[in-house]
Order: C-alpha cells, then sequence, then structure tokens
C-alpha cells in the first residue's frame, strides 16, 4: 500500500507548498489538491481565500521533484475537458511525468449559483461527466480528438505537447452503483472513494461487477481511499476526535491504533490511503504526517 495527502486549498500558497514539500521529503506517494472555487460547505457569498487547483497544482509541480500530483477531483462543470486536458500535460511536463487527472462530477450546489455555473440535475451531470472522462482520455491517448456529443463537440483538436507519461493515469472518484463505476470501469486507471474498511468491501464488489461487465480485469483497475487523520500519543487532544471513527472514515488514535485501521486497509484490497487533514499556520499537522510515516508504517504488514 502506498501513502498520499490531500492538503487544503484554503491558506497562502507558501503554507501549502511547505506542507507538499513536507510530505515529498517523508516519502509520500501523492499530494493532492481538491477543487474549490469558494470556501466548501458555506451558503453563497461566504468569503475566504481559496486558491485555484490547476493554477496552484503547476506552482507545486516546479517546486517538488518526485511527489505525484493530482486534483481530488477537478469538477467536470468548471473547465471544458480539453482545456483541462491541455492543463494537464502541461503540468505533466513542468513535473517531468509526475501528473495525475483526477475528475469528478461535481456537486457543490451553493458554489456553482455563486459563479454562475450550470450545476444540472444528478443525471445531467452524469451524462456530463461521461463526456467529459471521454474526451479527457481521448486527448491524453491520442494525437487528434473528434467528439459530438450533447455537451462538448470537438474536430481533430490536437493536444500538444503530448503527456510525458505514457498513459498520463486518470482517476477518477465516484460511487455511484448504476453509471458512475461503470465510467470508472471502462477509463480510470485509479478509482477514489471515501470509505472505511467495511465500506471498501462491498464497494469493491461493485467495482469487480463493473470490471468484468466491460471486459476489464478488476485486478487493473487500482483503489484509492481518503480518509482523515488524527494521530497523536496526547489522549487529551484525541478525546474530541475519538467518535469520528464511528461515523465515517477517519483515522483516529495513538501510532499503534491506526496501524491496526490501516492494516485493515490493507486486507480489503486498498492500494492507495491517501490522508486528509486540517491545515493551518501551526506545524501540528506536519508533525502528525512524519509521526504516521516514521511511527505507524513500519507496523504495516507487507
Amino acid at each position: 500500500m502506498r501513502f498520499s495527502v490531500w492538503p487544503n486549498t484554503d491558506v497562502k500558497f507558501d503554507e501549502l507548498a511547505t506542507t507538499v514539500e513536507v510530505s515529498e521529503r517523508l516519502g509520500f506517494f501523492a499530494a493532492y489538491l481538491p477543487d474549490h472555487l469558494m470556501p466548501e460547505g458555506h451558503a453563497a457569498m461566504a468569503r475566504g481565500d481559496v486558491l485555484e487547483s490547476t493554477v496552484t497544482l503547476a506552482a507545486l509541480a516546479a517546486r517538488t521533484s518526485s511527489i505525484r500530483l493530482g486534483i481530488l477531483v477537478a469538477a467536470a462543470t468548471f473547465r471544458h475537458p480539453a482545456l483541462y486536458a491541455k492543463s494537464l500535460c502541461t503540468i505533466d511536463h513542468i513535473s517531468g511525468g509526475r501528473a495525475i487527472a483526477g475528475i469528478g462530477a461535481g456537486w457543490q450546489e451553493t458554489e456553482h449559483k455563486s459563479f454562475g455555473i450550470p450545476l444540472g440535475s444528478i443525471t445531467e451531470r452524469i451524462d456530463r461527466f461521461e463526456e467529459y472522462v471521454s474526451v479527457v482520455a481521448s486527448m491524453l491517448a491520442n494525437e487528434v480528438t473528434t467528439f459530438s456529443g450533447n455537451y462538448f463537440a470537438l474536430r481533430d483538436a490536437p493536444c500538444d505537447p503530448r503527456p510525458v507519461q505514457s498513459p498520463l493515469p486518470i482517476l477518477l472518484g465516484v460511487r455511484g452503483r448504476r453509471r458512475t463505476m461503470g465510467i470508472a470501469a471502462r477509463y480510470a486507471t485509479l478509482w477514489n472513494a471515501w470509505a472505511t474498511p467495511d465500506d471498501l468491501v462491498e464497494l469493491n464488489k461493485d467495482i469487480d461487477d463493473w470490471c468484468e461487465r466491460v471486459g476489464r480485469p478488476p485486478a487493473d483497475l487500482q483503489r484509492t481511499v481518503n480518509a482523515g487523520l488524527f494521530l497523536s500519543d496526547d489522549e487529551s487532544w484525541l478525546r474530541p476526535f475519538r467518535g469520528l471513527s464511528s461515523v465515517g472514515p477517519a483515522l483516529v488514535g495513538t501510532p499503534e491504533e491506526i496501524a491496526e485501521i490501516v492494516n485493515r486497509y490493507a486486507r480489503t484490497h486498498c492500494d492507495e490511503l491517501i490522508l486528509t487533514f486540517d491545515t493551518d499556520a501551526t506545524t501540528r499537522h506536519l508533525d502528525m504526517l512524519a509521526m504516521f510515516m516514521e511511527r505507524v508504517v513500519p507496523m504495516i504488514a507487507s
């Protein structure tokens, strides 16, 4: 199993860059950024600094040398898929072949209202998402792309320079058993979900079924999972977070307790565990990431 980080973009760029640079030095596999235009979960017209994800990813690519970089996940409503493919190829060149093409359907209603971006019904979002992924996949894989759909139309569209990676990995963050898992089975290199170890057992059955339906070996699709990290030897600090692990995917506890949970993920076919945490001006999250790599990872069964 490999381990990655998912810091927030609601901080100053230098603070975010420090988190990613420290994560690289600690040996984390990848750093992913959320894709939001305003503070997540707030009402319309909420104010607060939020860095734009593709530009920030390019800046991080120039400041790092080994950690992989992606958006978890880029909203299919925010950018034209051909532009996003071009951005990914550019980031792949800046980083020397470390970009990951994360894509999601889009969901934050107040954000779309504030910026005047159509979101549409759930059916419309999924229809748009399927076309979006198809266009991005074609742009990354082919010299030119011609596509005609209800949302996007391209004619002999080039994507030069070609990406450094062949193929540039596509990560799709989806959980819909009826349609979106099928899109992941057809197009994704990596599939992503928020999931506890128990959740992952059931979700893996669904994504395996979809892979078999589209004629793909299930083992070819890598499984990535997000979970919050609350790690410390200080029980007084941990105590307020103890209940989180019972209501959602959260790693709460001492290094020994966290290692036990991570080993459960490992036994349920989790290829990559992506850790999210509160990023702020203090160094607690950096200490927590160092503790994870130095004390938890050695206890993970190979």
